[in-house]
């Protein structure tokens, strides 16, 4: 129990610190404070400071100058949302893609087409192809497809356009788990069948039910 609120703790200075990145309170390319001032502003220990900057400079907002300090290395609010996202930690990226995910594939059982529906189970076919051929590469460019078409299917461009951006951090997602194979994809191939026969049938409360289990387990 200790160690969860720490950890939330240790989330919510990095935020803050977010926050006063991009409302240029620390300015770029300038030094943020010391250890004890951040300690003082935010009214937290030392461990969640250095907890906190180091998040920041492993993403790539601040960078340690040996002799000199930690630095500004970017401005927030002059970033694009596809470098914002990149920076972003996973958890954030999936609860965000959880949110866009739940509503697409209700509008896409609500809305989609024959036409959107066959390329949807194009593109689910192109999966378990990949998987019995043990093609790790083209298992993510499918599954990627797949949801990519599900949002298109929505019939909302927006939403579509955002989950596009998501797409290419989830690509790097699967990239790291490389060395895994395609033992991932094929465990969760049943759950993408039943996601595409419940937008073919019509049928967006069981849509959504199904990509929550999806998401829950990162597939």
């Amino acid at each position: 129990m200790v160690m969860k609120i720490k950890e939330k703790l240790g989330d919510r200075i990095t935020n803050q610190l977010k926050d006063d990145i991009s409302q240029n309170k620390f300015p770029v390319g300038k030094k943020i404070p010391s250890e004890p001032e951040l300690m003082k502003l935010y009214s937290v220990g030392r461990s969640t400071i250095r907890e906190a900057v180091k998040t920041l400079v492993n993403s790539g907002i601040l960078t340690v100058k040996q002799g000199y300090g930690t630095v500004v290395n970017t401005n927030l609010s002059g970033q694009t949302i596809d470098q914002r996202l990149r920076q972003a930690d996973f958890e954030d990226i999936n609860a965000v893609r959880s949110l866009l995910e739940n509503e697409i594939v209700r509008l896409a059982a609500e809305q989609s087409s024959t036409e959107q529906i066959a390329t949807i189970e194009s593109f689910l076919k192109a999966r378990r192809d990949a998987i019995e051929h043990e093609q790790q590469q083209a298992c993510a460019d499918a599954d990627i497809a797949f949801h990519m078409a599900i949002a298109r299917a929505s019939q909302n461009s927006v939403l579509a356009d955002l989950y596009q951006s998501f797409s290419h951090i989830i690509r790097d997602f699967f990239n790291k788990r490389e060395k895994q194979g395609v033992s991932q994809f094929a465990l969760s191939h049943h759950l993408h069948e039943q996601l595409f026969n419940a937008i073919k049938g019509r049928k967006p409360k069981q849509a959504q039910q199904i990509i929550q289990q999806i998401l829950d387990h990162n597939y």
